[in-house]
């Protein structure tokens, strides 16, 4: 790894104190394939065991580095193999699992879990099954564990009964938290083409071709990005792409120098980064307010989605220049209430879930936090996940839909989450029913571009 001269020292330095530069989440990737046997409760025991002899340091650890190098780690974060995978061999009922994940996490002390899942874009196993349909109750009564399912991929196709499925869980999921601002559907996201080795929550899962165990890097850095591109106000085009290629990749270098430290620290493999412009509701801190600095009058305007395409691609090239262990997600994400930016965006009328839709074709993942009127049917939510699967089986990349029904809410209320999540206008979306559609079932075809061999 090239040494850092002084001038990216002190730069760097600058960029965490005035621009949010942080390190997002270490999280370690843990294998419990070799948890499961065919008594839950042996099962549980063997997975809370492994968990907690793994991941015994990774709080310390993550902290000691922050001392070290100056450097804020904000989460420090478990992801697990997806529990349908164990939870199958062990029969009963799924839940223990979520609270063994549960206890496993107050004992540590770690933020997130993540893991309680299922991969079931060609069709459901009888532990995928018992999984999808206890994650309502699961996410209700565990404050700490997030879910996701990944219901398509560019080489399988679009399982359109797991799609069905999910709009009715996530509408649960709401529905068992409406005192608690449905809180748990927060904690839920449905994928297509979900990566093995994502740090991010919700959607992060240790995947079946991972080592037994590894440390992955999530870096974010939207301020800084829009702080240097607010010291260029005319720069062309081709000029700002490279300004944020060049500092994507003094924000990859940081996340390299703490996935190294602690790999080395823990005794565990080093996985990836993942460079992903990861916003909070921080003032500053927001990928819209980047898009506002490139010369739009608001997030949302004609224009936003070209934006986003050029942030995106030139944060891949910095940070593909700058580690050769880049992975996860790694580009721009746009969660509605993590980012004051589109928060003020939505509240103000510029920015609508169709446009957040065509942006997602361009961005690192999908339709995120956005809340959705509380009389949302679960056939709408099925079918905004089906278009959004569609984008991503289509294109090849990772997309994902993670919605929020606020239950006895309207469209200019507003759901408080509080923390990273932040809070969330109610938006609008079209209650034309698509429901004759999704209950067809079966299966979209894999696109051409599948047949790659």
């Amino acid at each position: 790894m090239p040494v850092l001269d002084t001038k990216d020292i002190l730069e760097t330095i600058q960029m965490i104190q005035d621009d949010c530069l942080d390190v997002r989440t270490t999280t370690m990737g843990i294998s419990l394939l070799d948890c499961a046997c065919e008594d839950m409760d042996r099962t549980c025991q063997r997975v809370y065991d492994k968990i907690c002899r793994l991941a015994k340091d990774l709080v310390q650890t993550g902290e000691e580095i922050q001392r070290q190098y100056g450097i804020p780690i904000i989460n420090k974060r478990i992801a697990v193999t997806p529990i349908a995978m164990i939870a199958g061999p062990s029969g009963g009922d799924p839940v223990k699992l979520a609270l063994t994940l549960q206890r496993a996490a107050d004992t540590l002390g770690v933020n997130f879990i993540g893991g309680y899942s299922a991969l079931v874009q060609k069709g459901f196993s009888p532990g995928d099954m018992a999984l999808i349909r206890s994650i309502p109750e699961a996410l209700s009564v565990t404050g700490n564990i997030c879910a996701s399912v990944n219901v398509g991929s560019t080489k399988a196709g679009i399982n359109m009964d797991a799609v069905a499925l999910m709009g009715q869980i996530v509408r649960e999921c709401s529905e068992r938290t409406a005192e608690r601002d449905c809180i748990a559907a927060a904690k839920l996201v449905v994928l297509c083409n979900a990566p093995e080795d994502n740090p991010f929550m919700a959607g992060a899962f240790h995947g079946p071709g991972e080592p037994d165990c590894e440390i992955n890097v999530g870096v974010s850095g939207p301020g800084v990005v829009r702080a240097v591109l607010a010291k260029n106000p005319d720069a062309s085009i081709s000029e700002l792409a490279d300004i944020i290629k060049r500092t994507a990749f003094k924000i990859t270098r940081m996340g390299q120098l703490v996935g190294t430290e602690a790999s080395r620290r823990l005794g565990v493999p080093f996985g990836i980064v993942d460079l992903s412009l990861a916003p909070t509701p921080a003032i500053g801190d927001s990928v819209a307010r980047i898009l506002e600095e490139m010369g739009l009058e608001s997030c949302g305007a004609c224009g936003t989605t070209a934006c986003l395409a050029l942030l995106n691609d030139a944060v891949k090239k910095g940070g593909v220049m700058a580690s050769s262990r880049v992975g996860g997600l790694s580009g721009a994400f746009i969660p509605v209430s993590e980012d004051e930016g589109m928060i003020a965006a939505a509240t103000s009328g510029a920015l609508s879930i169709e446009k957040l839709e065509a942006m997602t074709a361009v961005c690192s993942v999908g339709l995120d936090m956005i809340v959705l009127p509380g009389d949302t049917t679960a056939e709408v939510i099925a079918a905004l996940i089906a278009d959004e699967a569609a984008i991503g089986m289509v294109n090849s990349k990772t997309t994902a839909v993670r919605v929020i029904p606020a239950i006895g809410k309207e469209v200019g209320d507003t759901l408080q989450f509080g923390g990273l999540l932040g809070s969330g206008p109610v938006m609008r979306i079209s209650k034309c029913s698509p429901e004759r559609f999704i209950r067809r079932g079966g299966q979209i075809p894999a696109p051409m571009q599948s047949l790659k061999n």
